[in-house]
This record gives C-alpha cells, sequence and structure tokens, in this order.
C-alpha cells in the first residue's frame, strides 16, 4: 500500500487576536464563509488532480486537520463539505483521524454537536488556562467555568480529545502550576498539548516584553517548570510522546505524527505548506498568507501556491532530524536515509554527536533510534544548529 497521506485545512479567521499568537489569522468583521468554503474545496480538487496525474490517485488518508485561525468559527456545512470531498478524493483510512480546533466560548461550543454530526472525531480546544487573571493577561475570550463546561460537552460528543494549555506565564510558580494542571489532566480525556509560554516576533507580546513590561520564567526555574509538567501528566498516565505533547498510549496525534516522522502532507488555505513527494523529488509548497488574495489566486487558478522548492538530500535530512528528535521515540537511522537520500552519519556532525551522547542530551533507543533525553529536549533548540551539518 502506498505510504498514507495528512491533509491540514486552515481557517484563517479569529473572533480576536491573541497577543502572543504568531500564527496566519486575522480578524474580519464578515467572513464570506461559503466562498472560501468553496475555495477550499477547489484547491483540494487540484492537489487531487496533480496527484493522480502522478499516478498517486490512490494513495491512502490518514488524518485531517482543520486548523487556523479558528476553524470552529466554520459553519459546519463547510466542515462536512470538505470531509466528504477529502474522503471521496482519497481513500480513507478505516480509523482516518479527522481533529477541528475549537475555543471554549459559548458561540463555538454550540457548535460542537454539528460538528461532530459532520464528521469530526477528534476535538482540540485551546483552554490555554484554568485560571481567569491568566486567561485575561493571555487575551483569552473565556473563563475557567467555560473551559471546564467546554471540555465537560466536548467529552461527552467526541470520542478522542484534547486540550492546551499555556505555561511559564509571568511569576507563575511551581506549585501553582502543579495545581493547575492536576485540574487540567482530571478533566482530560487522553492528550494535552502543554506548551511554554515563548515571545514570537512581530506579536503584541514581543513589543510588551521589549519595552519590559513583563518578564518570563527562564533558566533553571523554566526547567523546573517543564519537569514538573512530566512528572503531573505521567501521575494520570499522559507521556510526552513529544516536547510539548502528553498523551495515554494510542491516543497520540496522529495527524502531527506525520509532521513529525517526516510524512507527506497537503495543505490547503491561505498560508498552508506542505510536503509531497512527486517525480522530480519531495517537493516543499507554500500557499499565499493573505486571506482575501489566497481567495482571488484560488478561484482565478485553482490553488494559490506562491512558492515551491525540490528539496535537497541536506535539506530532507536536516527536516527529518529537526522534527524527529522532538519525538520520544527518536529518529530511525533507516527512514531518515530512506526520505533523505543521507545516512545518519553523513547528516551530523560526528564530534557534536559524540559530545551530546556523552552529555547525555541524545541518546540511542534499545530500538537502535537517536532520541533526545529529558534534558536534551530543554536544549533542542540550541543543540540542533551545532548538531546538524
Amino acid at each position: 500500500m502506498p505510504e498514507p497521506i495528512a491533509l491540514y485545512v486552515h481557517w484563517p479567521f479569529c473572533a480576536a487576536k491573541c497577543p502572543y499568537c504568531d500564527f496566519n489569522s486575522h480578524v474580519r468583521e464578515r467572513v464570506d464563509a461559503a466562498r472560501f468554503g468553496a475555495a477550499l474545496r477547489r484547491e483540494l480538487a487540484f492537489e487531487a488532480a496533480r496527484l493522480e496525474a502522478e499516478g498517486q490517485g490512490g494513495r491512502p488518508l490518514a488524518s485531517i486537520f482543520f486548523g487556523g485561525g479558528t476553524p470552529s468559527l466554520m459553519p459546519p456545512q463547510v466542515v462536512a463539505d470538505i470531509i466528504a470531498d477529502a474522503t471521496r478524493l482519497f481513500p480513507p483510512l478505516p480509523d482516518i483521524e479527522i481533529t477541528l480546533e475549537a475555543n471554549p466560548t459559548s458561540v463555538e461550543v454550540s457548535r460542537l454537536a454539528e460538528i461532530r454530526a459532520a464528521g469530526v472525531n477528534r476535538a482540540s480546544l485551546g483552554v490555554q488556562a484554568l485560571d481567569d487573571t491568566a486567561l485575561g493577561f493571555l487575551g483569552r475570550k473565556h473563563d475557567a467555568g467555560q473551559a471546564i463546561a467546554a471540555l465537560e460537552a466536548a467529552r461527552g460528543l467526541f470520542p478522542r480529545l484534547s486540550f492546551d494549555l499555556i505555561y511559564a506565564r509571568p511569576g507563575q510558580a511551581v506549585a501553582e502550576w502543579r495545581a493547575e494542571l492536576r485540574r487540567a489532566l482530571a478533566l482530560a480525556a487522553d492528550h494535552l498539548s502543554l506548551y511554554q509560554l515563548t515571545i514570537e516576533p512581530g506579536t503584541r507580546f514581543a513589543t510588551e516584553y521589549a519595552r519590559g513590561a513583563f518578564a518570563l520564567p527562564e533558566g533553571e526555574e523554566a526547567a523546573a517548570l517543564y519537569f514538573a509538567t512530566g512528572e503531573e501528566a505521567a501521575r494520570f498516565g499522559l507521556l510526552p510522546y513529544e516536547v510539548s505533547n502528553y498523551a495515554k498510549p494510542g491516543a497520540e496525534s496522529r495527524h502531527n505524527l506525520a509532521y513529525w516522522r517526516y510524512g507527506d502532507y497537503l495543505g490547503i488555505g491561505a498560508g498552508a505548506h506542505q510536503r509531497l513527494t512527486l517525480r522530480e523529488g519531495l517537493v516543499a509548497a507554500r500557499r499565499h498568507r493573505g486571506p482575501e488574495e489566497w481567495l482571488a489566486r484560488v478561484e482565478a487558478a485553482g490553488h494559490a501556491i506562491t512558492a515551491t522548492e525540490i528539496l535537497s538530500p541536506t535539506d530532507r535530512a536536516r527536516e527529518a532530524l529537526l522534527m524527529g528528535l522532538r519525538l520520544s521515540e527518536g529518529v530511525d537511522p533507516a527512514r531518515l536515509q530512506a526520505r533523505s537520500g543521507l545516512s545518519l552519519a553523513e547528516a551530523v556532525d560526528p564530534a557534536m554527536l559524540a559530545a551530546c551522547l556523552d552529555e547525555d542530551y541524545l541518546t540511542w533507543t534499545p530500538e537502535g533510534r537517536l532520541a533526545a533525553t529529558w534534558e536534551g529536549r530543554l536544549r533542542l533548540d540550541a543543540l540542533l544548529p551545532a548538531l546538524l551539518r
């Protein structure tokens, strides 16, 4: 059977822009949802026709992920139509995972039953905190009570449920985070995404942070919060299968694993990226970021791809290692070579690899994979540029 592909669908609109967010999201007073939905379906049809022409029309579909932006603002019928097209154009695996991101506001929660009926079988809720002061700081439009109500509603509707929390907030103590996380874990189904707050260029937080409006935990403080995160999650049976993602065994996000294991994926919608193996090699593509310009280009040409690149063996090896070392399972040298054309020895600096192994930042797993340790995951951003050739 051909290797399955994953499909990412980007809905670029939000009710408000969060101060920490650097995603391709936009606030608009009005959105012609039917028109944007039709354009997403047209871009999907374009990609399906291209794969058909490549002799890859029968590639199975492993997952669909509706991200954004805020895709729960999409009309459920638009969601249903995209799922119907995707599963008609690509034969779905029997256990296809279909995820949609939502916020815990009353408007979005009221749509969850319709979204489930549209075919979504996994919800991912942007809770971000269970503390009202923290939610205000993060610019969220819900309070902790709404978040808990949304989780309870979603848990009754979806076979699988995940939600996000942001930690390492200004002044956050380890004991406070442990208590908040325990409350969250008691509500969790099988998956949590736990992100350390980072300052991204171009965001409102970047401006405020630069002028000293607030400070974030750093160094040993940040490390203590990270280790506490893993300890608390493990008490509830959720293991860290990726740097920021924790799941019960078997409940990992299959869609995100496609990225981290460096599989092929389609990305449709404004600003979406994709990686596809075509005749000429592994081709990276990205689409126009501006929603209105993206829409105009799709309506005129069937797609809004603005740049493509055939990735070199070195590029492929670097990307595979950058993604794969985030996983607890690590990087399989045989798959790395199959996807990139380079052996592990050709892809990394041998002296740096030896040093990382000696310092216990990297390790060889019993299965023969190269993986980061707990200490190594804390330092990945610093280690990788030196490790990769």
